[in-house]
């Protein structure tokens, strides 16, 4: 007797290299059988013939501290709504504040919480202002503390690579988010801005560091001034640095992808880059940020794998997340793959793209337990609502905030 089986889906897993159709058996929080038939007795079985079962979503590029930083939006019904039963904050924190994100934010989520450490003290707490412009704020061995004292939370070391960012500056605050990382083996998330020079940029960083925003067009961006990507990009690429698309509201150009896609250079990594001002337009979801790959043409097999195997390799979290081997957690998404349509998608300079194929989630199931989006509903409303005041105060919209 197991609790549940997951029926008739077609499983595509790339950690087992797997796109067949299979039956998922699970007991409590695991996964206990992957097979092509599953005669044991269940509680209860879920059919799902003509609909994709892959391992759970992770996004790891998200800003999920809500009410205690510019950008932080209550996250946990739009996850599980949307097939991701794994995600990242990026940098919301720094060490002063990262203690109240691991208590109101993570330990009260369904949705399992990680975070990138902010080598700056006070993470994004005022977006107005660049978090590093006074670099004092930088400090390596406080930021290895945090990290080393929540392990089972922390995931890395964020910063972000912009003029505005970091003023006058420079490279000088990456080396010190180098420092962090190495003090504790994990990854640095580098944010590409404009006004820092990216081959240095690139050679400062490690094999396993991921830079985001891969897709901009901000200036700075992978192609410089040129039609080629540049050499510095395939060298880094060559090295092992790992790059993520973490769309956002400035950072995903349909032009520079198409372009990258033309040169074959793909992303490692699609997340979203969830904030109060991304989050009703254009981004909306992880299924919509891969749609929009999708149609751009990224084998739907590569986008699985950019939404689930390589963020869990990305974070260091491939023995236990992104995968449906027996054993393992039992985080999963059935998506129906729509073809055939006219879906509109839009990137962050509005223009539109109208294609044929669009990833609809069906249900989640996070540590075993049972998802539906349609249940969520009233609780995503809530809290896009939230997302919405939230975006007219950061912009200055003092009379919208109130009216909310």
């Amino acid at each position: 007797m197991v609790d549940l089986i997951l029926t008739g889906a077609t499983v595509i897993d790339p950690s087992q290299e797997l796109c067949a159709v299979r039956d998922v058996a699970i007991t409590g929080d695991r996964i206990v059988e992957l097979a092509e038939d599953i005669p044991a007795e269940a509680k209860q079985r879920i059919d799902l013939s003509g609909r994709i079962l892959t391992p759970g979503f992770i996004d790891i590029h998200a800003h999920l501290y809500a009410g205690s930083t510019t950008w932080g939006i209550r996250f946990d019904a739009l996850c599980l709504a949307t097939g991701v039963t794994t995600v990242v904050d990026a940098g919301s924190s720094g060490w002063a504040n990262f203690w109240g994100f691991e208590e109101n934010m993570v330990a009260p989520a369904r949705t399992q919480a990680l975070a990138f450490v902010h080598i700056s003290g006070i993470g994004l707490t005022f977006g107005p202002l660049g978090e590093l412009e006074d670099i004092r704020y930088a400090c390596p061995d406080r930021t290895a503390g945090i990290i080393k004292a929540w392990p089972e939370t922390c995931v890395g070391v964020k910063i972000r690579m912009g003029r505005f960012q970091l003023g006058d500056n420079g490279i000088a605050p990456l080396h010190l988010a180098v420092e962090a990382a190495e003090a504790t083996n994990t990854p640095i998330m580098a944010h590409l801005g404009p006004g820092i020079d990216l081959p240095e940029v690139l050679r400062t960083l490690r094999p396993g560091d991921v830079v985001t925003h891969c897709y901009h067009d901000k200036g700075d961006d992978i192609f410089g001034d040129g039609d080629r990507i540049l050499p510095a990009v395939w060298e880094a690429r060559e090295r092992g640095v790992l790059f993520d698309v973490g769309h956002g509201g400035g950072s995903f150009s349909f032009d520079t992808a198409k372009r990258a896609l033309a040169q074959d250079f793909t992303a490692d990594v699609i997340s979203t880059d969830l904030h109060s001002s991304s989050l009703e337009d254009p981004v909306m979801s992880l299924p919509e940020t891969a749609s929009k790959l999708l149609n751009l043409g990224v084998p739907l097999v590569g986008v699985v794998r950019q939404c689930t195997t390589g963020p869990a390799e990305s974070i260091q979290r491939a023995d236990e997340l992104g995968t449906l081997r027996p054993g393992s957690v039992a985080d999963l998404a059935a998506f129906e793959l729509q073809e055939g349509g006219q879906f509109e998608f839009r990137d962050v300079h509005d223009q539109l793209m109208v294609g044929p194929k669009k990833l609809s989630p069906v249900l989640t199931i996070r540590a075993g337990t049972i998802y539906d989006p349609d249940a969520l509903a009233g609780e995503r409303e809530a809290d896009r609502q939230r997302a919405l005041r939230m975006k007219a105060l950061s912009r200055g919209d003092i009379e919208t905030f109130l009216k909310g």
